[in-house]
């Protein structure tokens, strides 16, 4: 299963290579954001994340969003993976 993370473009890191710094849930991290139009990416803008590429642009209500339901899902693999470790 292949998944895109959102994150905000806080720096442009290297623009002759298209490098971007974006943050993620708090971590920091140096991206690709050469499949961006380049006169339409700015620092403050949310974008797909996925293998260390920008993938597409999305807005901040839909990065949130989706940030909140991975985390959610997060805390539902570790109440399963406890409940394994009680049943097993």
């Amino acid at each position: 299963m292949c998944l895109a993370i959102p994150g905000k473009i806080v720096e442009i890191v290297d623009v002759e290579n298209r490098i971007a710094k974006v943050e993620v849930g708090g971590v920091k991290r140096n991206i690709n954001i050469g499949m961006l139009p380049e006169n339409e990416t700015h620092v403050g803008d949310y974008v797909l994340i996925h293998v260390g590429f920008a993938m597409s642009k999305v807005d901040e209500h839909e990065a949130e969003e989706t940030l909140r339901v991975l985390k959610e899902l997060g805390e539902y693999q570790n109440e399963f993976e406890q409940f394994q470790i009680v049943v097993e």
